[in-house]
């Protein structure tokens, strides 16, 4: 007999068993996927934009299924994800709070100048690092479009030297708020009634301000004197709105000697460039 059919009959009789092994192995310790993943992430945007809380659609989808996340947690899917997700897992649709994103800064090209010619990667990002950028407000938009490059529901253009966001379109998943160099983008409740906004971020004094941007907030204090929900303070010498105490009664807005405060979701009142 050949010496070599021995051994090889042994190693075809150890390949079956552990075949079969693997076999019985795959099916009693195999993990059922769940259809209802599957389901639940067509029903969310397919942004992965993280403002759930986790790293994607299908992440979250699965936390849905098998850890018991909420499903009220897309921002960018809002309500009609949410109630989409309830259907799927039987369960309530619970509250669904709906963000829209804004820019806090009226320093376009009428308002501002620029302290110098950028010829680098046209970036706000690469900008802001030479002197906090090339506008004469160090606080403002600087319009190269980071934030619209980064949005994926195309809700962000830039219009005269500034970012601008169409709330139509935002679904306040957040990510130009993470992505701003300047850090004056942020998110405001578009479930609740409409809120004032200060439009401006320059922490400098009233003269210096007005000099580095003309609709910049002077901090007179004329907003917080006349707020009757004591909802609004002077910081860092720019006013600011605290929403859970404003009633929205708009009286700052219609106050406010420069115009630098106005209603989220509404076209602002900018003001005619002042003199120089």
């Amino acid at each position: 007999m050949n010496p070599l059919i021995p051994g090889t009959l042994i190693i075809l009789i150890i390949g079956i068993i552990g075949a079969v092994l693997l076999v019985i192995a795959s099916r009693f310790l195999a993990v059922k996927n769940d259809d209802r993943i599957e389901e639940i992430e067509a029903a969310l945007p397919g942004a992965n934009c993280g403002s759930c809380g986790y790293a994607g659609c299908a992440d979250y989808a699965r936390a849905i299924v098998v850890d018991g996340a909420p499903g009220n947690q897309c921002s960018a899917g809002g309500i009609t994800a949410a109630r989409k997700i309830s259907v799927i897992m039987g369960t309530d649709v619970g509250s669904s709070t709906q963000y829209k994103a804004m820019i806090a800064c009226q320093g376009d090209l009428d308002h501002t100048q620029k302290r110098y010619e950028y010829q680098g990667i046209e970036s706000c990002a690469a900008c802001n690092v030479l002197y906090n950028g090339n506008s004469s407000c160090p606080f403002g938009c600087l319009g190269f479009g980071d934030c619209a490059a980064a949005c994926k529901f195309d809700a962000i253009t830039i219009s005269n030297g500034i970012a601008h966001v169409d709330p139509d379109k935002c679904t306040g998943c957040g990510v130009c708020k993470t992505i701003c160099p300047k850090r004056i983008i942020f998110l405001y409740k578009a479930n609740d009634r409409p809120k004032p906004i200060v439009m401006c971020s320059n922490h400098k004094k009233a003269p210096v301000t007005r000099r580095e941007c003309t609709a910049g907030c002077i901090g007179c204090g004329k907003c917080v004197r006349n707020c009757p929900s004591s909802a609004i303070e002077i910081r860092n010498n720019v006013a600011r709105i605290d929403f859970e105490k404003c009633g929205g009664c708009g009286k700052c807005a219609a106050d406010c000697p420069v115009n630098a405060i106005y209603f989220a979701g509404k076209k602002p009142a900018v003001n005619e460039p002042a003199a120089k």
